[in-house]
């Protein structure tokens, strides 16, 4: 059973703790490389990260002779912004290490950054897209889509930033001393409000409102598995906030989880229909789709 236990350490384990409590933070304490996170839990990260980009990489030929012949200014948006997205994503989950090397933390803060914020700007255009009652792919959609992701994400990053490089909170280092009281409620509330934002499109679905949402069990199913994810993240942050280790064992899970399977989910959800080579194969699968929804029940009444 202590091999059991040390092996579940060693998989999702955060950084090592720095000596000392919460007023003895070093953020330029030097560490190994080694010590910074389990083995697996930075194989879990990179493998999947790399597997995806290959798979972007050998297909681009194809998908940009789709996107060029389909003129959908959305999906080249997104799409572009995806391909975007699973780069940065590659080099934060390769660079695991810099979170505890002397000198780069500045370099991690501006990575982890930018990463997540390009991640978190496909997650809410793509939303704030599909809630639009008038599914169109003129320049003026995707100008009022990319508004609300601007609005959202840059107060996201305002806000980030200052506490970074303002305050000294080390937002994005994963240890398990270093300004708990004002890291983990900063993220309790951010995962708050994701989770708010999902749990209102769910409700929406079971409501008089359904209609204003797009016809597609695939994008339900893509709404309640990121509810679960931020529910975990937000139960996570709070326990980790209190003190308790497994939090941060939970917390790591969930970053794992969003770091390495997220970018390939939301490429199939909503990305991967479009680049079929038959686009009566896409019609079909759109009607299969809203047939087992039970859309066209009413025809048959």
């Amino acid at each position: 059973m202590k091999i059991l236990a040390d092996s579940t350490d060693i998989l999702l384990s955060p950084i090592s703790k720095f000596p000392g409590d919460i007023g003895d933070y070093n953020p330029k304490l030097s560490a190994l490389s080694s010590t910074c996170h389990g083995f697996w839990y930075q194989i879990l990260l990179i493998v999947p990260s790399v597997l995806f980009v290959a798979y972007l990489a050998f297909n681009a030929k194809k998908n940009y002779t789709k996107l060029s012949h389909g003129r959908s200014y959305i999906i080249i948006a997104n799409y572009a912004l995806l391909c975007s997205a699973a780069i940065l994503n590659l080099g934060w989950c390769s660079l695991q290490a810099w979170q505890c090397t002397s000198g780069k933390e500045v370099s991690w803060n501006l990575l982890s950054l930018f990463t997540t914020s390009v991640m978190l700007s496909l997650e809410i255009s793509l939303v704030a897209f599909l809630l639009q009652e008038n599914y169109t792919n003129g320049l003026e959609t995707l100008a009022r889509t990319f508004f609300v992701s601007a609005i959202i994400v840059g107060l996201d990053i305002l806000l980030k930033v200052v506490y970074v490089f303002g305050f000294g909170v080390p937002m994005f280092t994963d240890t398990e001393v270093a300004t708990r009281r004002v890291k983990w409620p900063l993220w309790t509330i951010h995962k708050l409000l994701l989770t708010m934002a999902y749990g209102f499109i769910l409700f929406m679905h079971h409501s008089k409102w359904r209609e204003k949402l797009p016809p597609r069990p695939a994008f339900h199913n893509y709404i309640v598995v990121m509810f679960v994810m931020n529910v975990v993240a937000l139960f996570a942050c709070g326990l980790a906030g209190s003190g308790a280790s497994f939090g941060l064992w939970l917390y790591s899970f969930t970053i794992i989880c969003y770091h390495s399977l997220f970018l390939p989910f939301l490429y199939v959800t909503f990305l991967s229909d479009f680049f079929q080579e038959e686009d009566l194969l896409l019609d079909n699968a759109y009607y299969s789709e809203m047939r087992d929804a039970g859309f066209f029940d009413a025809d048959w009444d």
